[in-house]
């Protein structure tokens, strides 16, 4: 299983909304996201907008290509794209970027 964390940056006049989103999930969404293999999944937020994600995996890419094959995600990115900063025009889910892992204690 491999651990991966990305960084994104919500606007900051949109955190409240953002953080209410995230309170109801669509149910479609996290079934989407189980059945694609993201596993304990979590995202983090600071309140200047960083937003931390972490997720844990088999394949990231396959985790990814699966989500992005799915009708509802289109949909969540769609409706999300405009609460981030960056990368305007891409959808949050794409501009992912894993970090690298420099240290893990077990």
């Amino acid at each position: 299983m491999k651990r991966i964390c990305f960084v994104l940056q919500v606007k900051p006049e949109r955190l409240e909304e953002y953080k209410h989103r995230h309170r109801a999930v669509w149910p479609q969404m996290l079934e989407a996201l189980r059945e694609t293999g993201w596993t304990n999944y979590s995202l983090f937020l600071r309140d200047d907008g960083l937003l931390v994600g972490y997720l844990e995996t088999e394949d990231f890419e396959r985790a990814r290509a699966g989500m992005a094959a799915r009708e509802v995600n289109e949909r969540w990115q769609s409706e999300m794209q405009g609460f981030f900063l960056e990368p305007e025009g891409r959808l949050p889910d794409r501009a992912m970027q894993p970090l690298e892992e420099i240290f893990h204690l077990r």
